[in-house]
C-alpha cells in the first residue's frame, strides 16, 4: 500500500509516518518503479505498536528501546520491565508536578473572585510580583517533563 492508505489504514497523519522513518522507528519501506513508497502489513503493525506506547505516553527513544528489545529479545523481559518501571516514574513526577501548577494556578485564580478594572486585576498583580521575585537567569519551570 501506498503512504496514504497507511495513513488512512492507521488514522496517522502522512508526515507523521514520515517522521517515524526518519527517527528510526518504522523501517524504511520498499519502492516501486515509480519510487513510491510501498508499505506492508508489518508496517501495520509497526506503526500499531508506536502509536499505542505514544498513547502510553512513551517518549521515542522508550519505544525504541522496546523495538529493539522486541526484535533481539533477551532471555527474559526484565529490561522492558526496568524500562516500563522507569515510565512509571517519569509520569508519577509529572503527576507531582501537575498537581503543583494547579495548586500555582488555583491560588493565582483565588487573587481575582469578581470582575475589577484590569488595572486592579488580582491575577495580573500576582504574576507580576511572581516575575520581579524570580532570578532573571532561572530557567522557566516546566510544567511538563521530558520530551513527552
Amino acid at each position: 500500500m501506498k503512504i496514504g492508505a497507511l495513513a488512512q489504514t492507521t488514522g496517522t497523519p502522512v508526515e507523521t509516518i514520515r517522521f517515524y522513518e526518519r527517527e528510526g522507528l518504522l523501517p524504511p519501506p520498499a519502492r516501486a518503479e515509480n519510487n513510491y513508497r510501498m508499505y506492508l502489513p508489518a508496517h501495520v503493525e509497526r506503526l500499531a505498536f508506536i502509536r499505542q506506547c505514544r498513547n502510553l505516553d512513551m517518549t521515542l527513544d522508550e519505544i525504541r528501546a522496546l523495538i529493539q528489545l522486541r526484535e533481539s529479545p533477551a532471555p527474559d523481559c526484565g529490561e522492558i520491565n526496568a524500562l516500563l518501571d522507569a515510565h512509571i516514574g517519569h509520569v508519577a513526577q509529572r503527576i507531582r508536578e501537575l498537581r503543583t501548577l494547579e495548586k500555582d494556578l488555583r491560588a493565582l485564580r483565588a487573587r481575582c473572585t469578581a470582575p475589577h478594572p484590569v488595572s486592579e486585576c488580582g491575577i495580573l498583580d500576582g504574576l507580576d510580583q511572581a516575575a520581579a521575585k524570580a532570578p532573571a537567569s532561572s530557567a522557566p519551570r516546566r510544567h511538563v517533563h521530558g520530551t513527552h
